[in-house]
């Protein structure tokens, strides 16, 4: 429980225009929920987010997770 609270307040400061962070905040959360992430879907995450201006948070990310079954 507290790694979800240390992510879900590192989101509310993050800069979702840098492509690093955004690597970062996907990796945290594929190992909290232990679902590995393919390179190609991070690319896509980190394109929506970083180019697209696409919204992120934790109900983004997680229907982005899901898509890839």
């Amino acid at each position: 429980m507290k790694d979800i609270m240390e992510l879900a307040n590192s989101l509310q400061n993050a800069n979702f225009k840098d492509e690093k962070t955004v690597r970062n905040i996907i990796k945290r959360v594929s190992a909290l929920a232990n679902k590995p992430v393919p390179r190609q879907l991070e690319d896509q995450i980190v394109q929506s987010i970083v180019k697209d201006g696409q919204k992120l948070d934790m109900q983004t990310i997680t229907d982005m997770l899901n898509k890839k079954k």
